[in-house]
């Protein structure tokens, strides 16, 4: 009965990190932006569904890779924890580092099609990355 309830409580937490990232918690959102996001096999549609509705919780790679993609800290997603105090600390920060030049590049990035955003989020991580080398 245990393991119910936690696949049951991971699920409540993965719709509300969805919502307060404003997408529709709906499977087939899921399974687009995860697959968007994931570099190893493609989840299906009944599989991301299983996670929403309590039947599963995903393993180590893709929980991470659902932590970064709706900006949550991991622990947050499998663990009970306050992700709204997470979700708002985020929000402030955001307020606070991006000018006006900024706002606009990330409103024409929500335009782009989905494969587009993909390159540019690569490209984005690999500059990130060589950084910090």
């Amino acid at each position: 009965m245990k393991n119910d309830d936690e696949k049951t409580l991971f699920a409540n937490r993965l719709i509300k990190a969805m919502q307060a990232k404003g997408y529709e918690a709906k499977a087939s959102v899921l399974e687009r932006e995860f697959n968007l996001n994931y570099s190893g096999r493609p989840m299906t549609l009944h599989g991301v569904r299983k996670w929403l509705i309590g039947e599963s919780i995903p393993s180590g790679d893709k929980l991470l890779t659902l932590a970064k993609w709706l900006d949550v800290p991991p622990e947050e997603l499998a663990f009970e924890k306050d992700i709204q105090k997470a979700i708002t600390q985020r929000d402030a920060r955001w307020k606070q580092e991006l000018g006006y030049k900024d706002k606009e590049v990330f409103e024409a990035f929500i335009d782009l099609p989905s494969p587009h955003k993909k390159l540019v989020r690569e490209l984005i991580m690999a500059l990130s990355n060589q950084n910090k080398s």
